[in-house]
């Protein structure tokens, strides 16, 4: 598989930046951070999530709660990611009912990691809302499903990859877009 960076799309202030904006959205349309609990998908959604916590702290002075969110058995391509999928922990010890749940992944392409979260969700409770933030929108959807709050729009063609690296998983903060040239 040949690949190729194309361009970088945020550096660490960048994403700082977004975030943070992002943080302000969420307490001005929520008028506040009552009832509200941030969750992130795994992998890439839970430190953003954390990092999104961190920043409303800043704003509000108030710890939220954050949970982490395994959606590998929810997904629709279950079977063609692998044999034996490896599953990672649910972790929200929280009561979700009646809550305001603010879902928070990296990139936000066809929908369907969403559904699978949303069904994740409702399966642990019914909150009573679940609100979308994602740092990248690239478009391409194959659900209706659109975020609430976005750090950047990325309008991308289907054979770029747009890959989000955190310094919490990948030891740096960058969103760069890469071309796959075997489409």
């Amino acid at each position: 598989m040949h690949q190729q960076e194309k361009a970088q799309i945020l550096d660490e202030s960048g994403i700082r930046r977004s975030l943070t904006r992002v943080a302000h959205e969420i307490v001005e349309r929520n008028k506040g951070v009552d009832d509200l609990i941030i969750v992130g998908i795994r992998r890439r959604g839970v430190p953003l999530a954390e990092r999104l916590a961190d920043l409303i702290q800043n704003i509000e002075g108030t710890v939220l709660k954050v949970g982490k969110l395994d959606i590998t058995l929810y997904r629709d391509d279950l079977t063609a990611l692998s044999d034996q999928p490896v599953v990672h922990s649910t972790d929200i010890p929280y009561d979700i009912m009646g809550k305001k749940i603010v879902l928070v992944d990296d990139v936000l392409f066809t929908g369907r990691t969403i559904r699978a979260a949303m069904d994740a969700i409702i399966d642990i409770g019914r909150p009573e809302n679940i609100q979308l933030a994602v740092l990248i929108d690239r478009g391409h959807r194959d659900l209706p499903i659109r975020a609430d709050y976005i750090g950047k729009n990325v309008p991308t063609s289907k054979k770029e990859v747009i890959h989000v690296n955190l310094k919490e998983v990948d030891g740096l903060d960058n969103v760069i877009i890469i071309e796959d040239n075997n489409e």
